[in-house]
């Protein structure tokens, strides 16, 4: 039994030692000494051998520092809920910079909702004045039609009498002329058939 529970607490410790172990090495690829989160993204891209890399210690910079560095010193910290940056003294907001930070959304958000209210209200407002006008029968719409000139009528052309060069026009208007007559005469033909 003693020879189980010595291989139980060396299994154990053995445990313990690499799980220190796989600590220091996490905390040695991570920036960890640095103040700010300026100094830690310097300290990331100088650690960071590939973009995927880089994108993990930024990201972890951003989960320890919520302020950035002012050009004029000090820092801001910006609340993406309100749109809005307010100053703070440190990398992080302390608890009194908080609590500053959420009454200031409290009254971020009571004014949304008196806007929301009375643009509500104005809407309401405005369809009771719609409603209360009396209706008038205004018609039909009106539809409007472009007044297009029709082409006036020209005169036929004047062709000469004599086509004896033998044109296209000369022979072109005598084909037509026999099929005019063929056409009148077949017509008058069938008036007068019973």
């Amino acid at each position: 039994m003693q020879k189980s529970d010595s291989s139980a607490r060396r299994n154990i410790a053995v445990a313990v030692l690499i799980l220190l172990a796989a600590a220091a090495l996490w905390r040695s690829w991570l920036p960890n000494d640095t103040k700010d989160y300026e100094d830690c993204a310097e300290e990331a891209q100088s650690k960071a051998s590939s973009k995927a890399e880089y994108s993990k210690l930024i990201s972890h910079c951003s989960e320890r520092f919520a302020g950035r560095r002012k050009a004029g010193g000090g820092y801001t910290y910006f609340d993406f809920m309100q749109n809005r940056s307010f100053d703070i003294a440190g990398p992080n907001p302390t608890e009194d910079e908080r609590k500053q930070i959420d009454r200031a959304y409290m009254q971020f958000l009571a004014s949304q909702r008196k806007e929301m209210l009375s643009s509500v209200l104005a809407k309401a407002l405005a369809d009771q004045e719609q409603a209360s006008l009396p209706h008038q029968d205004i018609g039909s719409p009106l539809v409007l039609t472009p007044k297009i000139p029709l082409p006036s009528k020209r005169p036929p052309a004047e062709r000469s009498k004599s086509c004896e060069d033998g044109s296209l026009s000369c022979t072109w208007a005598r084909l037509s002329a026999v099929v005019r007559s063929a056409f009148s005469s077949s017509a008058g033909a069938n008036r007068s058939a019973p």
